[in-house]
């Protein structure tokens, strides 16, 4: 026995003079015909998708909501309007997924609800695994690149004498700000230092 779909819809417009209207009778129409629940509607106006979820409150609250188990599919109008950068998909979509949260998208006919659906959804999992794993590749060989050419990746040492400036003037009392700027060296620096002695 499949449990009945509680679904949530979300919907986003870019700008003010935009409407949502269109996609939520849609969407709407579509939950009806397919006997899902329509637990609530979530929209964020007038603001792009390139934005990330901190920006995009109603998107942030879908999120939330997703992790309390409220719902058990999301519906969308396209991809589109969940995000435009590849990494906020990218994280959206393996979110979803650890939820165990389905999700339906009209404009590209998905819904991973289904067989074929949930095949697509896979697929795209392991894109974004293997632009990770591209990424952490890039980043390891330009690191790997800058070390051949002689460069001090990390934090730079400060020098002996430096150091034994530092330890002077924190054992004359002096506050960690004042040794700073004394001994030309950040107050991190100092910081490390005094709790290493």
């Amino acid at each position: 026995m499949t449990t009945k779909k509680r679904v949530a819809i979300y919907l986003r417009v870019s700008t003010d003079g935009q409407t949502a209207e269109n996609q939520r009778l849609e969407l709407e129409r579509v939950a009806e015909l397919s006997g899902w629940e329509l637990v609530g509607v979530y929209e964020d106006h007038g603001i792009s998708g390139a934005k990330g979820r901190d920006q995009r409150p109603a998107f942030d609250r879908l999120m939330k909501d997703a992790a309390r188990r409220k719902f058990n599919m999301i519906a969308a109008w396209g991809l589109d309007r969940l995000g435009r950068s590849m990494q906020h998909l990218v994280g959206f979509l393996g979110e979803v997924q650890a939820l165990g949260v389905d999700l339906y998208l009209h404009q590209q006919a998905l819904d991973t609800s289904t067989p074929m659906g949930r095949c697509v959804f896979h697929v795209a999992g392991a894109f974004a695994e293997f632009e990770r794993e591209m990424i952490r590749e890039r980043v390891k060989a330009g690191l790997s690149r800058a070390k051949a050419k002689g460069k001090q990746l990390g934090r730079k040492t400060v020098g002996a004498d430096k150091e034994e400036l530092v330890k002077s003037l924190l054992g004359q009392g002096k506050g960690i700000l004042k040794v700073a700027k004394e001994a030309g060296v950040g107050v991190s620096v100092v910081q490390r230092i005094k709790a290493l002695a």
